[in-house]
């Protein structure tokens, strides 16, 4: 992790109280861990919103395979984003519902656009874009 500053915080008691019980629900140790994490979760929606930066991510959604021509729109899709997309995981649900995780890698702007373009389609029943950082601009 590499040499360690302290520094202090002031916050509202009452804040603090509820910043106790997070730390207790999620598990942390102790308060300055949970404070790095929530600087970096920071930094990466900063990234997110630099659509010039690398980021990682997955595209999950679910769809009604019975629609037509949906199953031919998506292919194309993915393979006008091939660039981007590193993987897909097929599931099916159940007779008529499908399940696809893609994962991505590629400038935020791109890969906003293509989970909206994935979206926007009819028979897309629920999509949803999470986006991580690749970890080289967030420090340890």
């Amino acid at each position: 992790m590499g040499e360690l500053y302290r520094f202090g915080v002031s916050m509202p008691v009452k804040l603090l109280e509820v910043f106790d019980r997070y730390i207790a629900r999620k598990h942390y140790t102790n308060r300055s861990e949970a404070i790095r994490d929530l600087i970096r979760e920071k930094l990466v929606e900063e990234e997110w919103r630099e659509s010039d930066k690398e980021v990682i991510g997955t595209i999950t959604y679910v769809y009604d395979h019975h629609k037509r021509e949906l199953t031919d729109r998506l292919i194309d899709i993915q393979h006008d984003h091939h660039e981007e997309i590193i993987s897909t995981q097929h599931v099916h649900l159940d007779h008529d519902h499908c399940l696809e995780v893609i994962i991505v890698k590629g400038k935020a702007k791109e890969i906003q656009d293509l989970a909206d373009r994935i979206k926007s389609l009819k028979g897309i029943l629920h999509c949803q874009l999470a986006m991580t950082t690749t970890g080289r601009n967030i420090p340890a």
